[in-house]
């Protein structure tokens, strides 16, 4: 494996792990949300 191709490897990671994070953040706002507005607790 090349350098470049290993340091791509690496930086990529964070990214992935970024966006991942951000998709159950947003899930998580909407399910709260919508149950706030029905009056229901989340949990």
């Amino acid at each position: 494996m090349s350098i470049s191709a290993l340091t791509l490897y690496i930086l990529i990671w964070p990214a992935i792990v970024a966006l991942v994070l951000a998709v159950i953040c947003m899930a998580f706002y909407k399910e709260w949300r919508a149950a706030k507005d029905e009056g229901r607790r989340i949990i």
